[in-house]
Order: C-alpha cells, then sequence, then structure tokens
C-alpha cells in the first residue's frame, strides 16, 4: 500500500485575506469547527457588530447558548485576547473560540485561566492547511485549550478561597475596631486576609495570637522562636505550664495546653466554639467582643508569668 507525505501548505496560499476568505469560507463549513471541538454550532452569522466592534462569527450550540468566534491567521496576540473577551461580553455569550495560525504559550495560559475563573467557555484552536501528494488543502484544526470539568472545578475552588480571603479581612476590620476601646494590644495592626492575626507578648517568639474559622474562633498565646528551636519553645512553654493553676484561676476558667508533640511550636489558647466567620453578621459584635474579652483576659493572666520566663528575650 502507498502511504502518502503529508505536507504543510502557508495559510495564506489557501486564505489569503483573513475576513474575505477564512472567515467567509467557515461560516460556510462550520462542520469543521464541530468535528474538531466535539460541538454542534448552528445559525452561524458572519461580522456582526458589537458597538464599534465587528465580530468574526456568532453562532448558537445545540442547546441555544450563543457562541462568538474569532480568526487570527497569524501568532496569537493581545490585541485578539482583548477582543475575544470584549465580544464575548458585549453578546453575552456563553462560549468563546479563537482560532489562530500560532498559539502563544501565554495566551494559551490566559485561555485556560478564564476557563477557570469565568462562567463560560474559552477554546484555543490552532489552524493548519494539509496536503497529500499534490492534492488540494484541506483545513487541520487542533484544539489546543478548551473548557473542562476540572478547569471549572478549580475555578469554584479559587472564587471560594477568594471569598474567604474577603469575609476574614472583614472580620478582622471590624474585630481590631471594636478592641480599640478595650484593649490597645492589637491595635496598630493592618486586617489581614489570614486564619489569625498576632502581636509580640513582648518576650521573644512568644505572640499573642487572634485566630477565626468557619464555625470557632480562638485567643492564644503561641511560642515559635523558629527554625531549629524546638527545645527552646517546649521549655518555655513547660516554664508557663508549671504555673497552670494560677493562670487558669487569673484567667477564670479552663485554657487549653497544646505541647504539640513532634511540632516546633507550642500553644496555649481558649478556642469558642458557638461561631465564627460564616456566622451571620448580626451575630458577628457579639461572636467579636467574647474574643476580644478572652484575648484580654488571656494576656492579663500570662503576663506576670511572662515576665519571670528564664530565656533569652
Amino acid at each position: 500500500m502507498a502511504i502518502g507525505k503529508l505536507e504543510r501548505v502557508p495559510l495564506r496560499e489557501v486564505w489569503a485575506h483573513e475576513a474575505y476568505d477564512f472567515t467567509a469560507w467557515l461560516e460556510q463549513n462550520i462542520d469543521v469547527v464541530n468535528e474538531a471541538l466535539d460541538l454542534e454550532i448552528v445559525n452561524v452569522d458572519r461580522e456582526q457588530a458589537a458597538g464599534k466592534f465587528s465580530i468574526d462569527l456568532v453562532g448558537e450550540d445545540a442547546s441555544g447558548r450563543k457562541l462568538i468566534i474569532e480568526n487570527q491567521l497569524e501568532k496569537s496576540d493581545h490585541d485578539h485576547l482583548g477582543k475575544l473577551i470584549t465580544y464575548l461580553t458585549a453578546m453575552q455569550a456563553k462560549a468563546a473560540i479563537w482560532i489562530v495560525r500560532e498559539p502563544r504559550p501565554e495566551h494559551v495560559a490566559a485561555i485556560g485561566w478564564l476557563n477557570q475563573a469565568l462562567d463560560a467557555d474559552f477554546y484555543m484552536v490552532k489552524v493548519e492547511a494539509v496536503r497529500i501528494a499534490g492534492s488540494p488543502a484541506a483545513p487541520l484544526l487542533t484544539l489546543i485549550a478548551g473548557p473542562s470539568e476540572e478547569a471549572k472545578e478549580v475555578g469554584m475552588a479559587r472564587k471560594e478561597f477568594a471569598e474567604r480571603y474577603a469575609i476574614r479581612n472583614r472580620w478582622w476590620t471590624d474585630l481590631i475596631e471594636r478592641s480599640k476601646p478595650k484593649s490597645r494590644l492589637h491595635a496598630h495592626i493592618t486586617p489581614g486576609d489570614y486564619s489569625w492575626i498576632g502581636v509580640s507578648s513582648g518576650f521573644r517568639g512568644l505572640n499573642l495570637n487572634y485566630s477565626v474559622k468557619q464555625d470557632s474562633r480562638t485567643a492564644e498565646l503561641y511560642i515559635d522562636r523558629g527554625k531549629g528551636c524546638e527545645d527552646e519553645n517546649k521549655a518555655l512553654f513547660d516554664q508557663l505550664e508549671s504555673h497552670k493553676p494560677e493562670i487558669e484561676a487569673a484567667f477564670g476558667g479552663p485554657l487549653r495546653w497544646e505541647g504539640l508533640e513532634g511540632k516546633r511550636a507550642c500553644r496555649i489558647s481558649m478556642t469558642l466554639t458557638d461561631g465564627g466567620y460564616r456566622s451571620s453578621d448580626e451575630l458577628w459584635p457579639a461572636l467579636q467582643d467574647s474574643q476580644i474579652d478572652a484575648m484580654i483576659r488571656l494576656e492579663k493572666a500570662l503576663k506576670p508569668f511572662i515576665l519571670r520566663l528564664k530565656g533569652e528575650r
């Protein structure tokens, strides 16, 4: 059996003009895109207006979702990426297909990010022209990047994390303001996005931290002098724990004493389990007040014994 050799043909030899030739051809041969992307694009119209711009192709998929196609018989560039997003927004489309001669890696990555970040499907397709043994040129479309369930799940997870950071920042902003009339201990902290904020107790490696989770919040003394200081941390913790009855009496209740076996740091804490940053907004003031009160009592109970600690300050 004779086997022909596949040859690539310069795109401009097949379609001299991007709009008049390639886009017009694609409008009449949309099945080529359907086969490459496993879609069912129908009702395709060419050169649809989007404000002052003109979209190469606008169509619908089998479920009636509007989609746009932007063609580029050159290397992908920022200008066409911007157009793709602009046209998608202007047409309120649910999918965008970018057909290019040479996809740049940064634009492939951008399409991947868009599939994670937005509630729309983005495709990047490489177009080539090929022939065998002098046959007429034929189109070859290859999917380079497209939507997937995994990408959407990653996108949802990122949105949830972003939302979590924003809520925690608001929690710390409110808590710091509420604490100022009662204690100056954390008054000069900048609200952050993470699950904890803290200040030094005045003794190196001993920090008074607030932490908050979805359904709980904590006031704690966190003991950590850094890498290689496990023995120092444990010695400081043991000195404080030797005064556990006096400290808990001054605090007004039991505390959690965690030597954190196998870990570098140690912790003395009070955790309140009746709510956290996922609690309704109207509960936040009371929840924060009780957390602030726990921190004030903890700092007051520990301070005399921290001042007696043996070790480099």
